[in-house]
């Protein structure tokens, strides 16, 4: 067992300790991969063999020090590889670790009655593909001759299909130092058909990220809106933004042109997310000068808003419109 896939149980608008608690899990090893907004994949190769531990045993001693240092739970997967354990930690639970042996009998078991969506890398137009001529899970997939999930899929996609289903996990965890991306959602309580609605749940979004952005240092080159529907369909639209910001007022003007684009008519909208992507340092990104006093004050007044929410909280100031 090498790979841990852990989800910390972050409270909303609380990613900002995702960065701590990464410097927590380096302390059993610097192979981390951060999976923005809540969660790592860990490495563990050489640190069984220095401190002669487990992985089950190191995701215990994560647990209790994210527990005791930030009194922040977490759900922990174990597996040989990183695919097989972001697969156990959807089965696993707060205080529990799921683990997937090694031995090959144990992974094709593991596998076997999991439908063939749960596979990393297949999405909805391959899972109804699959399931249309029976192969409706994962145990299924891999009885099949490789030759005809290539006529069905392609040979790429074909290959890749056989190997997962058998459990054959070519992944690895990729080190990376900081979040890549911000996310946040705001979900309806029915489904809603006012457009009003829909943007005051976009200027929401945009001034949480603008002010995680900014607690964080950073800066954002695209967002992306993902629009969910009654139907449980989804429609994405990415933007380049013209320079890497983390001002709410852009990502706002941003969002609501994304939205506007879509041509939306009495669409049942049930959830809206928002994505900040492509972070790098706020230190290294430049700002085009303006002579427009109106630009400087929002920067000023955003300056201010986030030290009152820095002292008194993440509610205790935004948009008059949002007060309603």
């Amino acid at each position: 067992m090498t790979i841990l896939c852990v989800r910390f149980q972050l409270p909303p608008m609380y990613e900002a300790a995702l960065p701590q608690l990464l410097g927590l899990l380096e302390e059993f090893t610097p192979v981390i991969e951060a999976l923005p907004p809540d969660g790592a994949l860990l490495d563990l190769r050489g640190a069984e063999r220095y401190f002669g531990r487990g992985a089950v045993e190191f995701a215990s001693l994560i647990r209790v020090r994210a527990l005791a240092l930030y009194g922040i739970d977490c759900v922990i997967g174990a597996g040989p590889g990183p695919m097989l354990a972001r697969m156990a930690l959807r089965d696993a639970a707060p205080g529990v670790t799921r683990v997937v042996p090694e031995a090959q009998d144990a992974v094709a078991e593991f596998l076997a009655g999991r439908p063939v969506a749960a596979l990393p890398g297949v999405g909805g137009a391959t899972a109804r593909t699959l399931c249309e001529y029976g192969l409706d899970t994962i145990g299924k997939v891999a009885a099949a001759p490789l030759s005809t999930l290539q006529r069905l899929t392609s040979a790429r996609t074909g290959r890749e299909l056989h190997e997962k289903a058998s459990g054959i996990d070519r992944g690895r965890v990729v080190p990376n130092a900081t979040s890549r991306s911000l996310a946040t959602e705001r979900p309806f309580s029915h489904d809603e058909l006012d457009p009003s609605r829909h943007r005051r749940a976009l200027l929401s979004a945009t001034e949480e990220l603008g002010t995680r952005l900014r607690a964080l240092e950073k800066v954002c080159r695209t967002l992306t809106l993902t629009v969910r529907y009654a139907d449980r369909s989804t429609t994405t639209r990415s933007r380049t933004l013209k320079e890497p910001t983390a001002h709410s007022s852009t990502l706002t003007d941003t969002a609501y042109r994304m939205y506007e684009a879509l041509g939306l008519q009495r669409a049942r909208v049930r959830a809206i997310a928002l994505r900040a992507e492509g972070l790098t340092p706020a230190e290294q990104a430049s700002h085009q000068l303006t002579f427009d006093p109106v630009d400087e004050k929002v920067r000023r007044i955003e300056e201010v808003a986030d030290r009152a929410r820095a002292k008194f909280g993440p509610h205790v100031i935004g948009p008059g419109t949002l007060a309603a």
